[in-house]
């Protein structure tokens, strides 16, 4: 029997908008790898090295995540316990947009320009070439 559509429904609503505020033990992080068995590797803007984080049950087969998608964490649920794992998912952010605008966004993670911007040079994309070059070339 499948799950109940409510549930569905509660979980895509409560991704879609950004809380007002991160719990204490709670850290925005960006998906590198997927593991499999519902474990994936993330990079906390603080650390250098990746942690191993784990899905929890009411977010599988129910919101995908994506390699470079962002989610929030939760450091302390594995703290007690000895295993591989570093934290646990609480949240997925699903409207990048309108989570960047919130004050909790790390600054590590703040969108680039594909293309730096390069204002010195003008291009000389479909322009003609200097009447200078003309004369040189009869």
């Amino acid at each position: 029997m499948p799950r109940p559509k409510r549930n569905f429904l509660a979980t895509a609503e409560e991704t879609s908008t950004p809380p007002t505020s991160l719990g204490n033990r709670h850290e925005i992080a960006r998906v590198q790898k997927a593991e499999g068995k519902n474990l994936y590797t993330v990079q906390v803007p603080d650390r250098a090295e990746p942690l191993l984080v784990e899905l929890p049950s009411r977010f599988r087969s129910q919101i995908w995540i994506k390699r470079g998608g962002f989610v929030v964490i939760d450091r302390s649920t594995f703290e007690d316990r000895d295993n591989k794992l570093d934290g646990e998912i609480v949240n997925v952010v699903r409207d990048e947009k309108q989570w960047r605008k919130q004050h909790y966004w790390p600054s590590e993670f703040i969108a680039k320009p594909a293309y730096p911007d390069d204002s010195e040079e003008e291009s000389t994309v479909g322009k003609m070439p200097p009447l200078e070059d003309l004369d040189s070339a009869e």
